[in-house]
């Protein structure tokens, strides 16, 4: 895609949607945290359902923690990989516990390192939280930098890569979550409706419908 179709791209986008945010229910940096490792191979309707239960009783690391694995089981059982979710975000809990104060740390290396954190959820927690231009590759945005030419890679790191080097400076903080809603609601992976897209003319994808 180019440049010029680029720029004009995220200007639509955000004509659209001013002002973009994740669909996950929080009320903290920790909230987020936990939402998005929930969010895994689940929907965010089905987390937040979850974490309306579940927050209001362990709205920090020390409660969530004292729940210990079978008390978060049964908050959680509705999302799927919920053993292992619950796992992870215990074992997440007692490392925010023990090593940063009970606090979210804001920076890569440490988020990459808690249990149930990949590149992907660190991205998120990232922009979301702390402002930072970082653009988290999920499913949707992997269709859709492959699909329109914005971003084509093989893999999510080099879309990621791809969507950094391309997108203008002034679009990278709420890049990911123009991207992740339009590939969520329009640009859709068996039928994208194409015909209410606002990008459908500088898109490059050779079976769309207008």
């Amino acid at each position: 895609m180019k440049k010029a179709d680029i720029e004009q791209f995220y200007a639509r986008l955000r004509a659209a949607n001013p002002a973009p945010t994740t669909e996950l229910s929080y009320t903290s940096t920790f909230q987020l945290l936990i939402a998005v490792i929930l969010s895994a191979q689940a929907t965010d309707v089905g987390v937040n359902k979850a974490t309306a239960r579940l927050f209001p009783v362990a709205p920090t690391p020390e409660k969530m923690a004292e729940l210990g694995i079978e008390g978060l089981s049964e908050y959680i059982k509705t999302i799927g990989l919920y053993r292992t979710k619950a796992k992870n975000v215990i074992a997440t809990c007692r490392i925010l516990l023990e090593r940063h104060g009970g606090e979210v740390p804001n920076d890569r290396t440490s988020l990459e390192a808690l249990p149930g954190v990949g590149r992907k959820t660190a991205n998120v927690v990232l922009n979301t939280a702390f402002g930072e231009p970082t653009i988290a590759v999920d499913t949707h945005i992997f269709r859709l930098g492959n699909r329109t030419g914005l971003a084509p890679g093989k893999t999510v790191v080099d879309v990621e890569q791809e969507l950094l080097r391309v997108t203008p400076d002034e679009y990278k903080k709420d890049a990911h979550h123009w991207l992740i809603l339009h590939g969520r609601y329009v640009c859709k992976a068996r039928k994208p409706e194409c015909e209410r897209c606002v990008v459908a003319d500088l898109c490059r994808f050779k079976g769309r419908s207008t």
